[in-house]
């Protein structure tokens, strides 16, 4: 059913699209109900006609010289006001201001208080400074392994990757996996790009030794807990590792005298994030199945079971302590380094953890964020994690958004932002409906990027927006207005013709890479294991036409390669292609280059197959190479070299 012409007025005022283009360029509207269900999400009333009129109503009598919640300005510019008004500054100064917001406040979030209102003010800064031309890794955390990890990499494996990376062969650069707290109870997720909550880090990768807990208890404690090391298999297992190590944390917990011993003396974000794991471990890891008094972090018994389970509360926040600690000692290890560690940020959380439940004045309940339909799924993804309201961000000046980015970049040195379109809009996906049936919802752009801006900014860091796929110009234009970084990926970079694009045609303003975690590797990439591996999962509907599109893409590789210098004298030759791909990606114009090691050493077997659940095993793959070998894999040091010599 086609959306009305006073629907549509409010739809729009409320920042829901009626309308939007698919990935074909065709204009697609959007159905009436669904738009009417997105409005209700944001507790706008259209279900009758009667209730549309007064919704309406209510948004025509605004004030048409109201403020916004939250004002942005550029440094260096001012804003015309309706009134006289005082501003308090960050650092609690007061400034009193005529009809307009002066020129000269300093970057950051401050309140505005005029005719009544009182609003934050964010001045946003100049364009980052870009960060100079280098190269480096990219890495899936979990999938490393050591002679001293247990069953899966760890942030002792992360300082080695760090150490030798940088000061064996000069690296600029390491991208890792989100880093974010993950549901561990009664099963781990293993998808990092499905946090519990993404202001606090995952304990699963704690390394056991290196707490000072372990080196402060007895020689026979120390040996009951290093017979808990979990052999490693065929495939990272996550809730095994987990197992050993809790068993191994609660055994040394009594030890750390360091450790927290009184919940209420506890900061409240750490606070509530610990007593939701000590409820997921009793209730399991969706709110939603829990009782209705504690399904809140306000609830009427949320108290009464912080007291009951004060022990694993009390746990949990070691925990994360540990967790955060020594991610710090293993930041310590990119000093030095052009660039540094790169944080990625998923694009939500979890729908039943415990950013969903302390934050949930600022999501949108029962609501989830996917894709529309497109030529890769043609029902359109739902990615089961609810948005951020767009009301309830700008009312509350973005504080949210703020400290989850000042907490992924505590120890890091640039941030990757996982679909970073969902900065302007998201596809939402309102209750009880497919994920075809959602329309897109609009953010304050502007506000977002300002604030992902100043936190940048503090921590000194680069900004990198994956933006591949079917993106908006203005995404793309954003974040080069604002100093920050798109991605270029070999298979994605193609001319005004569809042909592919070498790299040294690359816009420099990138960060580049030959595939991702949810495209073939190089190796998997040549054999067309990315057809093998979805026609067995069954999301192919024509694996004849995948495998002549994957022919297809392989002989215009290896005419790139030709073309460009690198040709290789037998193209059966995988491991010789593989290195030539390498030389090919040092000759892009990207600010930063980066290779992955599943390319480097030949793994045939992406992280994660899109569109699969059990019918493919995402996120548990390891590295085939161990790092102990890593750095004298002679295929790891040819491409090392080749990337090396771009600088």
């Amino acid at each position: 059913m086609a959306v009305e012409p006073d629907l549509a007025e409010l739809a729009s005022a409320h920042g829901v699209a009626v309308r939007y283009r698919d990935a074909d360029e065709r204009e697609v509207e959007v159905d009436r109900d669904v738009v009417v269900d997105v409005l209700a999400a944001l507790d706008v009333d259209a279900s009758s006609p009667a209730a549309l009129e007064a919704s309406l109503q209510q948004l025509r009598d605004r004030d048409p010289d109201a403020l916004p919640p939250t004002l942005v300005v550029d440094e260096g510019h001012g804003r015309a006001l309706p009134a006289p008004g005082r501003i308090t500054l960050e650092d609690g100064g007061v400034r009193e201001v005529g009809g307009s917001v002066p020129a000269d406040l300093p970057v950051g979030y401050h309140r505005l208080a005029c005719r009544g209102q009182d609003v934050t003010l964010i001045v946003a800064p100049p364009p980052l400074e870009p960060p100079p031309p280098t190269w480096g890794w990219m890495v899936q955390l979990y999938a490393l392994r050591s002679s001293g990890s247990w069953g899966g990499g760890d942030f002792a494996d992360l300082r080695v990757l760090l150490e030798r990376s940088a000061g064996e062969q000069g690296a600029g650069a390491l991208l890792v996996n989100p880093l974010h707290a993950l549901a561990l109870s009664a099963e781990v997720e293993p998808s990092p790009y499905s946090p519990s909550t993404r202001r606090f880090l995952h304990p699963l990768y704690l390394h056991v030794e290196d707490t000072a807990a372990y080196g402060a208890a007895p020689a026979s404690v120390r040996a009951s807990v290093d017979g808990l090391r979990p052999e490693s298999g065929d495939l990272v297992d996550h809730d095994a590792v987990w197992a050993a190590k809790r068993r191994a944390l609660e055994t040394l917990q009594p030890y750390d005298p360091a450790a927290p011993s009184d919940v209420d003396a506890l900061d409240e974000e750490r606070r509530d994030v610990a007593t939701w794991y000590a409820l997921a471990e009793r209730h399991g890891s969706d709110i939603a199945e829990w009782p209705e008094d504690l399904r809140h972090v306000d609830g009427s018994g949320v108290a009464r079971a912080r007291a009951e389970l004060a022990d694993r509360v009390l746990f949990h926040a070691w925990c994360l302590d540990l967790a955060d600690a020594q991610l710090a000692a293993a930041h310590e290890h990119a000093a030095g380094m052009a660039v540094g560690l790169i944080a990625d940020l998923a694009v939500g959380c979890s729908a039943g953890g415990a950013d969903a439940w302390t934050l949930a004045g600022a999501l949108a309940p029962g609501v989830t964020v996917g894709a529309p339909p497109d030529d890769f799924n043609q029902q359109g993804q739902d990615w089961a994690l609810p948005p951020w309201r767009p009301d309830a961000l700008a009312a509350s000046g973005y504080a949210p958004l703020r400290s989850m980015i000042r907490a992924v970049l505590r120890h890091a040195d640039g941030l990757r932002v996982d679909h970073v379109a969902g900065l302007w809009r998201l596809w939402w996906i309102p209750p009880g409906r497919g994920a075809r049936e959602g329309a897109y919802v609009h953010y304050d752009a502007r506000a977002m990027l300002a604030v992902v801006a100043i936190e940048a900014l503090r921590a000194g860091a680069v900004v990198v927006g994956e933006d591949l796929g079917t993106v908006e110009p203005e995404v793309t234009e954003g974040l080069t207005e604002h100093g920050m970084l798109g991605c270029a990926v070999l298979w994605f970079q193609r001319d005004d013709d569809g042909a592919l694009l070498p790299p040294r045609r690359w816009h420099p303003d990138t960060l580049a890479s030959i595939s991702t975690h949810d495209l073939p590797t190089a190796a998997g990439f040549l054999r067309d294991e990315h057809v093998r591996a979805r026609a067995e999962a069954g999301v192919l509907t024509d694996v004849d036409a995948a495998r002549e599109d994957a022919s297809r893409d392989r002989a215009e590789l290896l005419d790139l390669l030709e073309s460009e210098g690198f040709g290789v004298d037998d193209p059966s030759d995988e491991a010789a292609v593989i290195v030539a791909m390498h030389r090919l990606l040092a000759t892009a114009r990207s600010r930063i280059v980066l290779a992955a090691f599943t390319d480097v050493v030949g793994d045939v077997r992406q992280p994660n197959l899109p569109g699969t659940v059990d019918a493919y095993p995402n996120w548990r793959i390891p590295l085939s190479t161990s790092l102990d070998d890593l750095f004298t894999d002679p295929r790891v040091t040819a491409v090392a070299a080749a990337l090396r010599a771009r600088a």
